[in-house]
């Protein structure tokens, strides 16, 4: 397969050792959606011009899910403000990116059943140990939150994602925390994409939180 992806670094990240989703939806399917916009943005496809998300460079990337992003943004008539283009990217996701790591023998895919009736899918290690690409992410995020040098755009890009997720007190465990709040703030300050990935996650949260908060009202009146 190409290179990984900022998609699939985030993947890693979310996914514990026994290969289970940590973030739980729709957080990881925003933030996968996040890093394929700062990816092509990254790559010179992408920009921002008067809020709106422009394709300066329509040339494909030559990865599956960046090139399928790049050809949506470039198809629609109406420039849109990139937490639309979130939301409209998230999609499956999740699945397309592990199944490439399943593919290129960083993941396996395990199914079973709990109380052998619902159906469950996990993604651990191939090897049982800490993926090798993973355990460099780490480190590459690490040395940019404790340093206080400058730190390369894509690693600046993957802590600003994770911090929109909610996934920082995970991948900085056991660091001071004051040290990684200030630092993580300090990285994403004026990221475009990892802004409108944070604002997709919350309208999300808050329309699943109407929607909840509606159908318990429509039950209890009902049994009343």
């Amino acid at each position: 397969m190409a290179p990984f992806t900022l998609a699939h670094d985030l993947v890693l990240l979310s996914y514990d050792d026994a290969g289970t989703d940590r973030l739980g939806r729709p957080a990881l399917d925003h933030g996968l959606a996040g890093a394929l916009l700062v990816e092509l943005a990254l790559a010179g496809r992408i920009a921002v011009e008067d809020d709106r998300l422009a394709v300066v460079d329509p040339t494909p990337v030559g990865q599956a899910q960046l090139d399928a992003a790049l050809a949506r943004i470039a198809a629609e008539p109406k420039r849109r403000r990139p937490r639309d283009w979130i939301t409209r990217l998230a999609g499956d996701l999740p699945e397309q990116v592990l199944d490439g790591l399943v593919t290129a023998g960083v993941l396996r895919r395990e199914s079973d059943r709990v109380l052998w009736v619902f159906p469950r899918t996990r993604y651990p290690s191939s090897t049982g140990a800490e993926p090798a690409v993973e355990s460099e992410v780490r480190r590459r995020m690490t040395d940019a939150v404790t340093g206080d040098g400058p730190v390369d755009p894509r690693t600046v890009a993957l802590v600003g994602l994770v911090r929109a997720v909610g996934l920082d007190r995970e991948v900085f465990r056991g660091l001071p925390k004051d040290v990684v709040k200030r630092r993580t703030e300090e990285l994403a300050a004026g990221g475009w994409a990892v802004a409108a990935t944070r604002k997709a996650i919350e309208d999300t949260q808050v329309a699943l939180l109407a929607a909840t908060t509606a159908t318990t009202a429509v039950i209890i009146t009902t049994i009343s």
